[in-house]
């Protein structure tokens, strides 16, 4: 029996691919595990569908972060730390506190996960600091540190 596989299945083959199992096999373990349907013309067309409707979303998906990555890049955000003996920053910025900083300041909910900082911000100035809207797409938020 032919069987798409919807998922990866060791030592049988990939998400897509198209295998030949024999019939128990894929009676018994294959259809009611859900990990691949019978390789018929109507089940290949509405795989070809889904496909085609996956990447719509995607490019779509991508175009969206593309925009909000444009948006981003204008706008910058201050947030302001205590200063300690001879204007040194006591304490330090951290993502959270940048993400709370957007969530107030310019009234976008980004997670804290998105932001790519390394470690926290312990100077003054401006810093950029990039955040990761989608897999191909960053953006660069300036972030200025005052002391307060």
């Amino acid at each position: 029996m032919d069987i798409v596989l919807l998922e990866d299945v060791k030592a049988l083959g990939k998400k897509g691919q198209i295998v030949k199992v024999n019939d128990g096999y894929a009676r018994n373990f294959i259809l009611p595990k859900k990990l691949g349907i019978e390789a018929t013309t109507k089940n290949l067309n509405d795989l070809k569908l889904q496909k085609a409707n996956e990447a719509k979303v995607l490019a779509e998906q991508l175009d969206a972060a593309k925009e909000l990555a444009a948006k981003i890049g204008e706008l910058s955000i201050t947030l302001s730390i205590r200063a300690g003996e001879g204007g040194r920053a006591f304490g330090s910025v951290s993502g959270k506190e940048i993400s709370q900083a957007i969530k107030s300041q310019l009234s976008m909910d980004i997670d804290k996960k998105k932001l790519v900082l390394p470690e926290p911000l312990k100077t003054f100035g401006s810093h950029e600091v990039p955040i990761k809207l989608h897999k191909e797409v960053t953006a660069k938020l300036i972030v200025k540190v005052v002391e307060s």
